[in-house]
Order: structure tokens, then C-alpha cells, then sequence
């Protein structure tokens, strides 16, 4: 149990999670204040590129790294 628990609680893996989860309640919280303002189209277009940019990390840090590739012959 505590050889699965301890894989799981690496840096990296809580960094992944802090990053996904900041990258979809922050751009969320501030879309929300935008749109309660009467902003809501720059509510709309703060979220996209919130949501975006917390992609591209995802891909630029933990997927882009990743040898995904067949069996060599």
C-alpha cells in the first residue's frame, strides 16, 4: 500500500495536478468576475486562452517528453 501511495505522490505527478487544476480554476474564477461585470466576451476569451495555455504546458512538460514509439525490429 505504501509503495503505491508513495509513486504517486512524486514532485512531478503533484506538479501535473497543481497545473491542471489551476489552469482550469483560475481562468474559470476570472471568466466568472468578467461575465458578473458585463464583460462577459473577454470573460469568455480570458478562459480560452487560460484553458490553452494550461494545455500546452501539460503537453510541453509531461507529454512532449515521451518516447511513443513501436517495437524496434
Amino acid at each position: 500500500m505504501s509503495e503505491t501511495r508513495s509513486s504517486f505522490l512524486k514532485r512531478g505527478n503533484l506538479l501535473l495536478v497543481a497545473v491542471v487544476t489551476l489552469g482550469i480554476v483560475i481562468p474559470g474564477i476570472a471568466r466568472r468576475f468578467l461575465g458578473e461585470a458585463g464583460y462577459n466576451t473577454l470573460g469568455m476569451v480570458v478562459f480560452v486562452l487560460g484553458y490553452a495555455g494550461m494545455i500546452f504546458v501539460v503537453w510541453y512538460g509531461w507529454i512532449r517528453p515521451l518516447d511513443i514509439s513501436g517495437p524496434d525490429r
